[in-house]
């Protein structure tokens, strides 16, 4: 960010090029992350949880090829935003290293295997669930203050991009988690989705009081298609077909929910991200992305190495760019440049009612009217 803590919101007269696409003139801006493993920058490393990438082979292709809390083998999707704004990967919240000026960067709050309810994620023990991401955002705004004055915080928040991702592990680590788990015998499907939609409006409404205005907010995956759950529930070769049912019920209601809050605050302040699509081009097709297989994990064991975590003991692949996924749940590096690219460039139809080089313009240009 800016070299002077009085000015937290600096353009930059560059020209970016990244991944393949040009971004004009832009503000330099604050990013903020919040979710689950997918964009997951290491804030477990801290905790006392089984949900954790801090071992050889993951990190495998990061620059510094050492396992950073990332899952994933290289870069994560919120690395891969800041690359395109132009600015240095956001810290996990928790790294010691987060402080002083790297604040005005912005943090990664996000904590693998939480989910919207709060009761998702509890067999990991020790998580950071959607509302104690939200406590830490607080102390942040605290801390921030204390080195720019409240005034420019406020600034500096209102300004941010902020990018959450949840909802998988609401259907894979709590509904669909063991047979008849507690969610499942207390709704059926279609009734579990209109909840945790509405819970997750909930958060969402919850971020806009804490002062954030451009929220990309993505959908859910092929959740059916991973190859954990291709290894536990494929019967011949084929996705999960319950857990892709669960898929299209909750990413329409995500998106026309995302509408209604936008309509309520008379802004777009929340991008609905088709995650789903963007996912099921190279899943479907994945020769044309450069893979050799959407189905089979670069690291992991049993069928599909869909069994288990990625581990020292794992089979593991040569060649990660040939691979859609990484491990049992997360793209790998290459599919998330990929998804990143459709989040900057893509249609209405992948992201509503902007894409993310619009959101960038458009802000640069005229700012954001708080």
């Amino acid at each position: 960010m800016a070299s002077s803590a009085s000015l937290p919101l600096v353009a930059f007269s560059l020209v970016l090029v990244v991944l393949g696409f040009v971004v004009p003139e832009a503000e330099a801006r604050a990013f903020f992350v919040f979710g689950d493993s997918l964009v997951d920058s290491g804030n477990n490393n801290y905790l006392a949880t089984t949900a954790r990438a801090d071992s050889y082979p993951y990190g495998i292709d990061y620059p510094t090829h050492h396992a950073t809390g990332r899952f994933s083998n290289g870069l994560n999707i919120p690395d891969l935003i800041s690359q395109s704004m132009g600015e240095e990967p956001t810290m996990a919240y928790l790294n010691p290293q987060l402080r002083g000026q790297k604040l005005l960067v912005g943090a990664n709050f996000a904590s693998a295997g939480i989910g919207i309810l709060n009761d998702t994620g509890v067999q990991f023990l020790n998580i950071i669930g959607i509302p104690r991401q939200f406590e830490y955002f607080e102390q942040y705004k605290q801390r921030v203050s204390a080195l720019i004055g409240p005034v420019q915080t406020q600034k500096l928040v209102n300004g941010a991009l902020v990018l959450i991702t949840a909802g998988g592990n609401d259907f894979v680590n709590n509904y669909y988690s063991v047979p008849f788990s507690a969610r499942s015998r207390q709704f059926a499907l279609p009734d579990f989705v209109t909840y945790v939609i509405s819970e997750y409006k909930n958060i969402l409404l919850r971020l806009y009081d804490l002062g954030v205005r451009r929220v990309i907010v993505t959908g859910s995956g092929p959740l059916g298609c991973v190859p954990a759950m291709l290894a536990q529930r494929s019967t011949n070769g084929g996705c999960s077909e319950e857990l892709q049912q669960a898929t299209a019920l909750f990413n329409p209601q995500l998106v026309e929910m995302i509408k209604q809050i936008n309509k309520e605050k008379g802004s777009d302040v929340f991008i609905a991200a088709n995650s789903n699509q963007m996912h099921q081009d190279f899943i479907t097709d994945p020769q044309a992305f450069g893979f050799v297989t959407s189905k089979i994990a670069c690291c992991g064991q049993g069928p599909y190495n869909g069994i288990g975590t990625c581990a020292l003991v794992s089979n593991l692949c040569p060649n990660r760019s040939l691979y859609a996924f990484w491990d049992p749940f997360h793209p790998s590096e290459k599919a998330n440049k990929i998804i990143v690219q459709q989040l900057l460039t893509g249609s209405t139809e992948l992201m509503h009612p902007m894409n993310l080089s619009t959101v960038l313009a458009l802000d640069a240009k005229n700012m954001i009217a708080f």
